[in-house]
């Protein structure tokens, strides 16, 4: 990559604290209950301590979710039946506060970021707060070329990493991603199944919901499209051939927050796809990472093991937005609540550090 905010991000990302993660651990034994009964909420609250690099971690809020919306040319290849002008539309109804992601976002107290980075039709009415950073009205139509060039790829990275950079020094202590996009799924799977080595047809779904017809003509145009790349291609013209410009801006935002060491929850399989990206340029980046849920989308569920992560909830969720990684704020806050106000064994003058199964 040529020099660049992202590239400088990057170069700063460090794995988190093994240390503080051991000590979260060690104190979570000392806490009023059986050993390893809180599950997976003791495991999330020893990676928050790791990723704050101290034990016990900071509750992490306040809370930013970002939402990264653009256009893809390969909705011209029949992927999908809904047409890219309802992208811009629904950035519309994200700035007037209408959609899931604006409730759920008010139902955990955090704030909802609105990113043009891509959007190829003009957003009706007076988008209030709209951040316009748009690269390009849209990606090329990667079923018969290259999505985008490496520098459109580098603007995007950029983009996302100026919003999680800005997000943070405005006081926001943990990122969480989401997206918009007709067509959307397409790049994403092709990005799973490059980034992870897997057959198209494996992490190929039916996105809004598409027939059968038109997942054959989906999977066909992902196969053809990643015959054009080079074995062992780089991050960079993987994503440019095959990519989306929400999806490389996500990657920025992504390695953004593990640049700042704060926790980033990631949403359905457009983040998985970003979280892909992110970790190919920055090793680093999975530690920082939370995997909100499990989306319905096969390549999700073959994105987060590649990434080694588990979801912490399934609810078999489609929509995108953010609104899975929404639904999560709480339950990781919770975690790190555990650890800074759960009494121990000796506060609580429990004797023999046992308390009742």
């Amino acid at each position: 990559m040529t020099d660049g905010r992202f590239a400088a991000l990057v170069a700063s990302v460090e794995r988190p604290d093994a240390g503080a993660q051991r000590a979260a651990f060690e104190l979570q034994d000392r806490l009023t209950k059986p050993a390893g009964s809180l599950g997976r909420l003791e495991t999330i609250g020893a990676q928050l301590a790791a990723i704050a690099r101290t034990c016990p971690p900071p509750v992490p809020e306040p809370v930013t979710i970002a939402v990264f919306a653009g256009d893809h040319g390969v909705v011209q290849a029949g992927v999908t039946p809904w047409p890219s002008e309802v992208t811009a539309q629904m950035v519309a109804n994200f700035c007037a506060g209408g959609a899931a992601i604006n409730v759920l976002g008010r139902h955990v107290r955090a704030s909802v970021v609105v990113v043009d980075v891509g959007v190829a039709h003009p957003v009706p009415g007076p988008s209030l707060g709209l951040v316009r950073r748009n690269v390009a009205r849209g990606t090329a139509n990667l079923a018969t070329g290259p999505a985008m060039t490496e520098d459109q790829v580098e603007a995007a990275l950029n983009v996302g990493a100026d919003i999680g950079t800005e997000a943070v020094a405005n006081g926001a202590r943990m990122l969480v991603t989401g997206d918009m996009g007709i067509g959307n799924t397409t790049p994403s799977a092709a990005l799973i199944a490059a980034l992870t080595s897997t057959s198209p047809r494996t992490v190929t779904g039916r996105g809004t919901g598409i027939d059968d017809e038109m997942l054959a003509t989906k999977t066909t145009v992902i196969e053809r499209a990643l015959a054009r790349l080079e074995p062992g291609a780089g991050p960079l013209t993987v994503a440019a051939e095959v990519g989306g410009l929400e999806i490389a801006a996500l990657a920025g935002f992504i390695v953004a927050g593990a640049a700042a060491r704060v926790p980033v929850i990631i949403d359905g399989v457009i983040s998985v796809a970003a979280a892909l990206l992110a970790s190919a340029f920055a090793p680093a980046v999975p530690g920082y990472l939370v995997a909100g849920h499990r989306s319905v989308e096969p390549g999700a569920g073959v994105g987060l093991a590649f990434l080694g992560l588990s979801p912490v909830l399934d609810l078999e969720l489609r929509l995108g937005e953010g609104s899975g990684a929404a639904l999560a704020v709480p339950i990781v806050q919770a975690a790190a609540k555990i650890l800074n106000e759960m009494a121990t064994f000796g506060s609580a003058g429990v004797s023999d550090n046992k308390v009742p199964d």
